[in-house]
């Protein structure tokens, strides 16, 4: 099973600069100006060097929601809110926003943190309950204006019948790679969001622990590369996460996505029991 995995490409698997990674949206996506709480959040190793990127969300001013592949053997953190957080990226450095090294020149839209937090993901063991978030706990709190919310336990239940997923759209949303073939690479580093539709909740990729959709079609997008740990939405319109974005099956990004379901009282007690009482108290469960 972990010969099988190892081959999975992972849809956040950490985006190394100058390296080709592993699995953005992609397809029909837009400049994502409806979700200031999702930032473009990079890794460091315990000398401070770079290690990869994901995406992830703010449930509360210091609480940012990401996939535990991206935390898993990492020491800190740096967020940025920007929209367009890397757009700038010249092989080296951001001017604009700093990405990837500094908070600077535009700190009030970035904050550092040295306290993370990963439920358990150990390269995919367990699968398809691997495990499979993550949480960065801010230095400093950051104020967008809203947050994410966390999907109630079960949400997604009613829809694991071949009825229930039927015309079922979710929203995906982060910073990742746009577009990636053998020949072509493109990567925004900037925030977007795409349609996705539900294909299955129960087979044994999915199991209940996972969210499978597909982002092929009009009007549709999926993720890649650099979008792990990114939210993804039901109802399309609203701010509840149903689960983070996980894992693809190749590492061309072509529409088929995996996200890990936080929808269970097993990931939210986690959380709930992870994160500072006080800010615990501002999560919201609905």
């Amino acid at each position: 099973m972990r010969r099988i995995l190892a081959t999975l490409a992972i849809a956040a698997s950490a985006l190394v600069v100058g390296v080709t990674p592993a699995l953005a949206i992609t397809k029909n996506f837009v400049p994502d100006l409806d979700h200031p709480f999702v930032g473009l959040v990079a890794f460091y190793d315990e000398a401070g060097e770079f290690s990869h990127r994901c995406s992830g969300s703010l449930l509360t001013d210091r609480v940012f929601l990401t996939a535990g592949h991206c935390t898993d053997g990492v020491a800190s953190a740096r967020v940025w809110f920007q929209q367009d957080a890397g757009a700038e990226f010249n092989g080296t450095i951001d001017p604009t926003t700093g990405y990837p090294d500094t908070c600077a020149p535009d700190p009030a839209n970035c904050r550092t943190s040295d306290e993370l937090y990963n439920y358990g993901f150990d390269n995919f063991a367990g699968f398809p309950n691997h495990r499979d978030v993550g949480l960065v706990i801010l230095d400093a709190p950051f104020d967008p204006g809203e947050f994410a919310s966390l999907a109630g336990d079960g949400t997604l239940t009613d829809l694991a019948t071949a009825r229930g997923t039927k015309d079922v759209t979710f929203t995906v949303s982060g910073y990742g790679v746009t577009y990636r073939d053998p020949v072509h690479f493109v990567s925004f580093r900037s925030r977007l969001m795409a349609k996705s539709t539900l294909v299955n909740l129960l087979s044994a990729l999915n199991d209940g622990y996972n969210l499978q959709t597909n982002g092929n079609g009009d009007v549709r997008g999926g993720t890649c590369g650099g979008d792990s740990g990114g939210p993804v939405f039901y109802s399309a319109s609203s701010n509840r996460i149903v689960a983070v974005t996980s894992f693809g099956l190749n590492a061309w990004c072509r529409g088929t996505d995996f996200a890990y379901r936080t929808d269970r009282d097993a990931v939210i007690d986690w959380i709930l029991g992870t994160v500072p009482a006080s800010e615990a108290d501002d999560i919201v469960i609905d």
